[in-house]
């Protein structure tokens, strides 16, 4: 069955996240990263920033150690399928999810203190055969913006695959 090019475009919906301190320090010490500017206000200040910033690749997890049920924006239900439907047909035909690669795209720092909404888009879906395996490829962005500015700050890419 070939991949259902129709959910390119499709929203995979929206969340607002708080960017907190903790979580960061807890994500630093998991990539195993010492530097005291993701745990220490004084170093971050010394270093010539406003906040604590976050590791590089934070992004990848801040929609699942930030997005309080009572700060996500009203029309969340109605923003899209959601990944749930956008994987889910696939993930029913009994394959397997894996996560391919991540790409991080800064406009500016992410600091600890921001609030911050993103919007996933489908931006594509592929298939390839690996041996007696079909690889699903689908490619999620997500738009990160500042809450209060509406200013782009990280645009994310994420490449989930699924094997059949």
């Amino acid at each position: 069955m070939p991949v259902d090019r129709s959910i390119v475009g499709k929203s995979t919906g929206r969340t607002r996240v708080v960017v907190e301190r903790g979580p960061v320090a807890v994500f630093a010490d998991a990539v195993k990263d010492s530097s005291p500017l993701y745990r220490d206000p004084r170093a971050a200040e010394e270093a010539g920033l406003r906040s604590i910033p976050v590791p590089p690749t934070y992004p990848f997890v801040m929609a699942h150690w930030g997005a309080f049920r009572e700060i996500q924006p009203e029309a969340a239900d109605e923003a899209g399928p959601g990944m749930g439907e956008v994987l889910g047909p696939l993930l029913a035909q009994g394959g397997l999810l894996l996560h391919g690669e991540q790409e991080f795209e800064y406009q500016r720092p992410v600091m600890v203190g921001d609030v911050l909404l993103g919007e996933g888009r489908v931006v594509d879906a592929y298939e390839k055969e690996s041996g007696s395996h079909t690889m699903t490829f689908i490619v999620v962005e997500t738009v990160w913006r500042d809450d209060s500015t509406g200013e782009s700050v990280v645009t994310t890419r994420t490449n989930l695959l699924v094997r059949k």
